[in-house]
């Protein structure tokens, strides 16, 4: 049996779902968030807690993945989800332009203009140096961060670029220290 599909959902208060054929539809009150479920999982609710079964060990490969996207979903629509970068590198910084529209300096001749997609918010520090993305779909929170880490990726001799807050880097020696 898989580890991550037995453990049993709590459903939270104010957080409803509905099973479409293979869709799950997570609604809670920070919004509405549709999960992929694979084919033969099924799930089951008793007493406000959700669990995912598979009929036979054939999907044993997606019985976890299967637990993992619908607690994600109720996670999102309850609590949201966040990733934070850091934009690090003299002159490199960020600003908001309107409502939906990221502007990054990191280096080049020209300043980077970012679309934001829809569901997915942007809070920038008054240093213009942090940068929190949040939303209530974990895979567009984390593609959104990756896209914009992937914009100026840290150097790994000067350090700088745009990296994750918890990103460990590891600073390579240049040519002098490597006698």
């Amino acid at each position: 049996m898989s580890r991550i599909g037995k453990k049993p959902i709590t459903i939270p208060k104010g957080v409803k779902y509905t099973v479409h054929t293979n869709i799950v539809t997570v609604e809670g009150p920070k919004g509405k968030v549709d999960a992929l479920i694979p084919a033969g999982i099924t799930m089951s609710e008793k007493d406000g807690v959700l669990t995912i079964e598979r009929p036979d060990d054939k999907h044993a490969a997606v019985h976890g993945l299967a637990r993992a996207l619908v607690f994600n979903a109720v996670e999102g629509v309850t609590n949201g989800w966040k990733k934070e970068l850091d934009v690090v590198g003299i002159g490199y910084r960020v600003e908001m332009k309107g409502k939906d529209m990221v502007v990054f300096t990191l280096g080049y001749s020209h300043p980077i203009e970012f679309p934001l997609p829809t569901g997915i918010t942007v809070e920038i520090d008054p240093k213009q140096t942090h940068v929190t993305v949040s939303g209530i779909d974990r895979q567009k929170v984390g593609q959104v961060a990756a896209d914009m880490r992937s914009l100026r990726k840290p150097d790994p001799y000067k350090n700088k670029g745009v990296r994750y807050s918890d990103e460990k880097l590891k600073k390579k020696v240049g040519k002098t220290g490597a006698k």
